[in-house]
């Protein structure tokens, strides 16, 4: 990237909160690219030095030896590190409050598998909520366990359960990872309850517990974990982060920087940065995610507002449905609802797989958070690794459906599951 132009002089920085306004500008310096009013893209595997003794120099800062000036952009391998990578990683920060730093990834499970590797060590166990993506829950119990870590998993929604499970475990409790909402049935955990017995467990064993918070659903837009308590956030960035269906990435953010820098650690030798251009069109979704998650969250309410007492339907899972404590967990700690409904059909898999089949405008897929309104069958697709009787606990019956609300028209994607629910 090229130097600051002679004579000219940079603004002072501007700390900017509301995300319609950090999410087009932060992150990004003009000066730093012939003041291009957008970010290039730099599809370049290996970075120059001026001298011998920036190279050395460099090579401290990317093996934690050294610390990094501020402004300045040690540039070595794309492995390591990359500059659109980094305009990246500088635009999510502004967008997540309470992030100090971030490190972008090519996958959301090579964000949250990379948490484990550089976090926990043999003899430890994680405990988690239930539910769980079905590849978070691979990996914590089938890759994990060879290596001596284990995993319990505990119902979200009930802190009270938490706090018991971990205080079971004494000081082998090494970490409490929770997906709230849950995937697919939108089940909450209270944040700041995890976060109060991830402090009580280290204060009884005198070792660290990380609170790590799964925040795909809602994201940087409708939750923000790091301000009520979390120590990671990680993401899934191929759903609301990338929103268009044509990126796979991963983020994770903290705001204790030196967590973010053990887990770089790890990625530059596994190599799963993010790379150029996937990077390059994150940050361009960046700029668009207020907007679309803003529209998905006011059409997937519409929605729920229409078909919530359509007999065909044996319940709605959606946050302005929740009672109790699901209510209360809501109202503290989100912004919005989101633009994820999971639809349970009178009838169970039959009559799922008839509505899904029915629907015009949603599209039959496995992902979420896009453009495009997408919807699947999760007992048989995504959380199908599970045990059913694991899924049973979780409540992802035959008859679930989740349905990822898209930015079309609310009234003709209403119209639509009307129709399929006529076929169901």
């Amino acid at each position: 990237m090229s130097a600051q132009p002679p004579g000219s002089k940079r603004p002072a920085k501007i700390r900017i909160r509301h995300p319609e306004t950090s999410a087009i500008g932060e992150g990004y310096d003009p000066a730093l690219s012939v003041m291009a009013v957008r970010p290039p893209i730099y599809p370049v595997s290996t970075y120059c030095f001026r001298t011998a003794a920036e190279a050395a120099h460099f090579f401290d800062v990317a093996l934690g030896r050294a610390e990094r000036a501020e402004g300045s952009n040690e540039l070595i391998y794309a492995r390591l590190n990359n500059p659109n990578a980094e305009m990246f990683e500088d635009g999510l920060v502004a967008l997540e409050r309470g992030a100090g730093a971030c490190a972008s990834f090519a996958s959301g499970m090579a964000a949250i598998t990379t948490a484990f590797l550089a976090f926990l060590r043999p003899g430890d166990v994680v405990l988690h909520t239930v539910p769980l993506y079905g590849g978070t829950a691979h990996v914590l119990h089938e890759m994990l366990a060879p290596f001596g870590i284990s995993a319990r998993g505990v119902d979200a929604g009930s802190t009270e359960a938490l706090a018991r499970e971990a205080a079971s475990l004494g000081d082998r409790l090494a970490m409490i990872y929770v997906e709230t909402p849950g995937n697919p049935t939108l089940r909450m955990t209270d944040i700041a309850g995890a976060a109060e017995v991830a402090r009580a467990s280290a204060t009884r064993t005198h070792r660290r517990v990380l609170l790590a918070v799964d925040n795909t659903f809602l994201g940087p837009i409708f939750q923000s974990p790091l301000e009520h308590g979390a120590d990671l956030v990680l993401y899934s960035a191929t759903k609301y982060l990338g929103g268009h269906s044509d990126v796979v990435a991963g983020a994770a953010l903290a705001r204790d920087e030196e967590l973010v820098v053990a887990m770089k650690k790890v990625r530059s030798f596994f190599g799963t940065i993010c790379e150029p251009f996937t990077a390059w069109l994150l940050q361009r979704s960046l700029a668009t995610i207020y907007t679309r998650m803003v529209k998905q969250s006011k059409n997937a309410a519409r929605i729920v507002e229409r078909v919530k007492e359509h007999p065909k339907l044996a319940c709605v899972h959606y946050p302005t449905l929740f009672e109790g404590g699901q209510r209360r967990i809501f109202e503290a700690q989100c912004r919005a609802p989101g633009g994820m409904i999971a639809f349970e059909l009178q009838g169970g898999q039959e009559a799922a797989f008839r509505f899904l089949d029915g629907l015009r405008i949603a599209r039959i897929a496995v992902s979420l958070g896009g453009v495009e309104t997408l919807a699947t069958h999760p007992r048989t697709t995504v959380s199908s690794e599970m045990p059913p009787h694991e899924m049973d606990r979780a409540g992802i019956g035959p008859g679930l459906v989740r349905y990822s609300t898209g930015v079309e028209y609310w009234r003709d994607l209403a119209d639509d599951v009307e129709q399929a629910l006529a076929l169901a």
